[in-house]
């Protein structure tokens, strides 16, 4: 199922409300790039082949997340799809300031104007768009900020058994740029919640954790399990100097989308490879309640 325009609002609470969501959604960051080398059109090229919501993972628009970015380099490729996407912010869309270009570009799709932050619903899951580009400011992310207090009260609030929570940069990483502990505050509420999946992007490559505490430790019973899925289009990049504990398939050298059925109470997942390249990665996992 697509999501249609016509059966979708913004309303005042900060939520995306739609009558008919889809239960398929499709995941993937770092994308537009540009250059020839850059594989963004073939990663649009499999998202345009299959329905199902489309949610991006940060750096959409490169190199600075300007209007001309987007307009040059997101548009003509991942652009097709602007109906159907729910976007997060990176650290690139901030090459402009405030991410005017980001919030102009995908307009009401972005959540409240300027704010960076916001919630909808994908058939029976809650879905948390989140700003990590914030935890990395002066002020960060923990208890007293203003999306950690919305977080905090749209988690204790939400009705939905299943969340997935997406945000750019990884709490855990075994990529180049590695941990970030600056969004510890996010993770350990979504955690505290009983959150069942984080998608993040920011390192160039694909990751999938064991489901895992808010301190890495792995909870089979409770854990949020991890993706990263910076595979978007953008330059490939190594495996960083050390490995987290809790990974269980990293992966660099393939392009593509990570694509997700999202079902009452539990969800499956595959990463789709964009046409000439193998690796792939699949699974099943189910929703838990909230740690005692």
């Amino acid at each position: 199922l697509v999501l249609s325009l016509a059966t979708t609002s913004l309303v005042a609470t900060g939520s995306l409300v739609a009558s008919a969501e889809p239960k398929t959604v499709l995941l993937a960051g770092d994308i537009a790039y540009g250059t020839a080398e850059s594989k963004e059109a073939e990663t649009a090229d499999l998202v345009k082949s299959r329905s199902g919501l489309v949610i991006t993972a940060g750096d959409n628009a490169y190199p600075l997340g300007r209007r001309e970015d987007f307009q040059a380099n997101y548009d003509p490729t991942w652009g097709r799809f602007r109906g159907r996407t729910r976007p997060t912010l990176g650290n690139h869309d901030y090459g402009d300031p405030g991410a005017a270009g980001y919030f102009e570009y995908f307009g009401w799709r972005a959540g409240p104007p300027g704010r960076g932050y916001y919630s909808f619903k994908a058939g029976s899951w809650r879905v948390l768009a989140l700003d990590s580009e914030a935890c990395k400011r002066p002020r960060g992310c923990g208890p007293g900020t203003p999306q950690f207090k919305w977080l905090k009260q749209k988690l204790a609030s939400s009705r939905e058994r299943c969340t997935l929570a997406v945000f750019h940069t990884p709490r855990f990483s075994s990529g180049y740029h590695g941990n970030e502990p600056r969004v510890g505050p996010i993770l350990r509420l979504l955690y505290k919640n009983g959150a069942d999946v984080v998608v993040n992007g920011h390192e160039h490559n694909y990751e999938r954790m064991a489901p895992a505490k808010h301190t890495g430790a792995v909870d089979r019973k409770h854990g949020i399990r991890q993706f990263v899925v910076g595979t978007g289009g953008a330059a490939l990049r190594d495996k960083g100097a050390s490995a987290v504990p809790q990974s269980r398939v990293f992966h660099t050298g393939t392009w593509g989308v990570l694509q997700m059925k999202l079902r009452k109470g539990s969800y499956n997942w595959k990463f789709l490879p964009i046409e000439g390249q193998t690796f792939e990665d699949s699974g099943k996992g189910w929703c838990h309640g909230k740690p005692k």
